[in-house]
């Protein structure tokens, strides 16, 4: 056998590009509907008046002439005119009044226009043949995979990051550290427990400054003593820490609401009981561990998740396991176009909720009849998107993310299609995260990666990888519990 059939055998079937199709198909399909049902209810300050969001639905693309007509656009068309290959986005939704749903005045209205990826399920030339391709003036050869933003095809480059919602534990300067990114749809949290030398823990969370003693926090979320050192009863080196912690902790002999006051104390100084109060509440459910519930419903459960966070610290330090691999490909994801899209129309989606909710209560101050269709701008949510794919600039912070396609030769496209950049700053040396780790091999190209300063943090996927797409944890999780393999309380 020639070394290089079974190659072309895989690529006579495959495509280059199907990971980046993928995703973004699962962000159409999926997607799309999660955001909109994350931000289902929109309640302006007007009386006894909201606005109940159903489904969300996407057209075909089109393109809109000067004189108001519609018709389908392909995409050497709006190549050729300069011009944008989106699909039209309308949004059904029901107006509540009193708290009662008006379902007789359900209506479905235009709310904005997405870039439609190159050969995905909504594009024309998904499921065209060769011939079929050719006589519509389309390249037969063109793998897809790519947007075209005002005459420009625009590639989204995978975003490589830190596995999220799972505890990762390192050796550091100040002691032995698990650290979660706790992630949900639309915001992302560090969490972080530190054991310092002599064994004491301390937490860190977003809106807090300087590590927080855990027992407070455990307190907080309604742990008692006797709770913390049952989760920890297996090991008695572990058990001797968590004593020395209740020992040291000013918690110990407070109650749930002691603790929460003491907690709303420190982050919200010299500040009214009331707002303190709230402060904490809100730290416990939002800022700490936000992937397992933002209710109080959840509160044991990450209690219970900081104990075994605790308890991973321990165990490195103490030698009965090792420190986890920052480098190790297991302990990395891949952000692909889908999700990239998911991010930047769930920020665009917030400010076109805020923009609906001024233009309802400015017409209501008007004493203007209340109409919900006239109140929604298009352009609020198209612009927003279109400005962060026409310059790269991700809501994250993250620069360079949409990139014009490199058009030299056919593999440069194809590479340019393939890459993967990691989140990392140019500038610092970040020795370890360039260097190729033992579990690259068969994911990423050992050899592809420029020179200079981003030797090592721009890479490439090998021909033959694939990246899935993943799966609905939560569906998962439920599966488990009705199969009874998962602890109901866990």
């Amino acid at each position: 056998m020639d070394r290089h059939d079974l190659l072309e055998s895989y690529l006579a079937n495959a495509s280059t590009v199907q990971q980046q199709i993928d995703s973004y198909n699962r962000f159409v399909s999926m997607g799309m509907q999660k955001i909109i049902e994350s931000q289902s209810n929109i309640e302006p300050e007007v009386s006894d008046f909201a606005i109940k969001l159903n489904g969300i639905r996407l057209g075909t693309p089109v393109v809109i002439e000067s004189d108001s007509s519609s018709k389908r656009i392909m995409p050497n068309e709006a190549l050729a005119r300069n011009l944008t290959y989106s699909a039209p986005i309308y949004l059904t939704y029901t107006p509540v009044i009193s708290g009662i749903e008006k379902t007789i005045n359900m209506s479905e209205v235009f709310i904005g226009e997405l870039p439609v990826m190159v050969k995905s399920d909504i594009c024309y030339t998904r499921n065209m043949s060769r011939e079929q391709l050719i006589n519509e003036g389309e390249d037969p050869d063109d793998p897809g995979g790519y947007f075209i933003i005002k005459g420009s095809e625009r590639v989204l480059v995978g975003i490589e990051d830190l596995a999220p919602n799972r505890i990762i534990c390192t050796k550091e300067k100040n002691g032995v550290v698990s650290k979660v990114f706790s992630t949900t749809l639309s915001f992302r949290a560090r969490c972080s427990i530190t054991r310092d030398e002599y064994g004491v823990y301390s937490v860190l969370f977003p809106t807090v400054s300087k590590g927080i003693d855990i027992i407070l926090v455990l307190r907080a979320l309604g742990f008692s003593s006797k709770d913390i050192l049952e989760e920890v009863e297996d090991n008695k080196e572990i058990s001797n820490d968590m004593l020395l912690n209740i020992d040291l902790s000013k918690a110990k002999e407070m109650s749930v609401n002691d603790a929460i006051m003491e907690l709303g104390r420190m982050s919200a100084p010299n500040q009214a009981k009331a707002y303190q109060e709230k402060r904490a509440e809100m730290q416990l459910d939002t800022y700490i561990l936000p992937h397992i519930g933002s209710k109080p419903n959840a509160r044991k459960e990450k209690a219970e998740y900081l104990v075994r966070m605790a308890k991973r610290s321990s165990m490195v330090a103490y030698g009965y396991s090792k420190q986890d691999d920052k480098d190790h490909y297991a302990n990395k994801r891949i952000k692909l176009a889908g999700d990239l899209m998911e991010e930047l129309f769930s920020n665009a989606f917030k400010f076109f909720v805020k923009d609906i909710k001024y233009h309802v209560e400015r017409t209501t101050a008007r004493g203007r009849k209340l109409n919900v269709r006239t109140n929604i701008n298009p352009d609020a949510l198209t612009e927003k998107i279109l400005y962060a794919m026409g310059t790269g600039s991700w809501p994250a912070g993250q620069t360079g993310v949409s990139q014009v396609l490199d058009r030299t030769n056919f593999v440069s496209a194809l590479a340019h299609l393939r890459r993967v950049k990691s989140p990392l700053a140019k500038k610092h040396p970040h020795f370890k995260a360039r260097d190729v780790h033992g579990t690259h091999i068969g994911k990423l190209c050992p050899s592809e990666t420029p020179e200079g300063t981003e030797v090592g943090l721009t890479r490439y996927l090998a021909i033959m990888s694939k990246v899935t797409v993943g799966a609905d944890q939560k569906l998962i999780e439920e599966k488990i519990r009705e199969l009874k393999l998962l602890d109901g309380k866990k």
